[in-house]
């Protein structure tokens, strides 16, 4: 289970009580089942995380994207370095073994040693789960209207490759584009997406994603989007309900392939191809759709 879009460390332990009970009530949850919060700096008091471990989550995201100042002033962050660095260590304290620290690069105006610097800093605070991805700019957002200045492609590359040598380095193993963890601390969620898996989606904007094997159907579907309209009429608030093409899946499927020490896992490719009701065909080249995957950049914050 992920928590995540717009600040839900805002709702109150109780909250997530109830949630869990409905959710329970509903659906069979194994007891080993990750739960995982989304947590931002600066929304944060003394107390919080206890009360969401009390009531069942076990597994924090903290959006710490930076641990310089003028930076998270750029990307328009309410917190600054000394309250993301308070919030890790509130969560060890908190009873947390387990969390992920959200770390971008390429932000405006960084230099190569500043992403460097964030990224020492983040391992410092000795997280489970580090994601480490490029800022990237979306439609409709401040940025795509009014474009910052952020290092060139060259530069990018040869701060992701640094950047890879250090999580390796110190234990963080890269097991897809963007994330980073530590041994058998991968993200459950991240390899359900990656693996071509099921999931639901619960409240306002929410995405999901269903397969009726004997049918041999894959939809994508969308929820309401604004939490007024959806309370208005949950009942009827999926929308989009879009089937996924047989030659689109096709793509999605090897696209989506898990790294391990910079290789590919050919066995999650063809579990993928299953769920996506595939044959894998064999490859003769040596790159194919690992090269795809190699070289996409997702969009920030997708995978935790």
């Amino acid at each position: 289970m992920f928590i995540g879009g717009g600040t839900p460390s805002l709702m109150s332990a109780d909250f997530y009580r109830q949630l869990f009970q409905g959710i329970r009530q509903r659906l069979t949850l194994q007891a080993d089942a990750e739960i995982t919060l989304e947590a931002n700096p600066g929304t944060l008091e003394t107390g919080r995380f206890e009360g969401f471990r009390d009531a069942g989550i076990n597994r924090l995201s903290i959006g710490v994207q930076s641990f310089n100042n003028a930076h998270l002033q750029a990307l328009g962050r309410i917190h600054d370095a000394s309250a993301a660095i308070d919030a890790a260590h509130q969560a060890r304290a908190a009873g947390f073994d387990n969390f992920n620290l959200d770390i971008m690069h390429a932000l405006p105006g960084q230099s190569h040693a500043q992403a460097l610097d964030d990224l020492q800093q983040a391992i410092a605070l000795q997280p489970t789960h580090l994601s480490w991805y490029e800022l990237t700019i979306e439609p409709n957002t401040v940025f795509y209207r009014a474009p910052p200045v952020q290092p060139d492609s060259d530069a990018m590359a040869d701060t992701e490759q640094a950047g890879f040598a250090l999580l390796a380095q110190h234990g963080y193993q890269r097991y897809e584009i963007s994330a980073f963890a530590q041994s058998g601390r991968r993200c459950r969620h991240n390899l359900n997406y990656w693996q071509f898996g099921d999931y639901l989606g619960i409240g306002a904007g929410a995405h999901g994603k269903i397969t009726q094997a004997a049918q041999g159907h894959v939809h994508r579907y969308q929820k309401t989007r604004k939490p007024e309209d959806y309370l208005a009429d949950a009942a009827h608030a999926r929308r989009q309900h879009q089937p996924i093409a047989r030659e689109d899946r096709l793509f999605e499927a090897p696209a989506k392939r898990l790294t391990a020490g910079g290789r590919h896992h050919l066995a999650n490719a063809g579990a993928s191809h299953r769920r996506a009701g595939l044959t894998m065909a064999k490859r003769t080249d040596p790159v194919g759709a690992a090269g795809v995957a190699r070289h996409h950049r997702p969009a920030a914050g997708l995978y935790r």
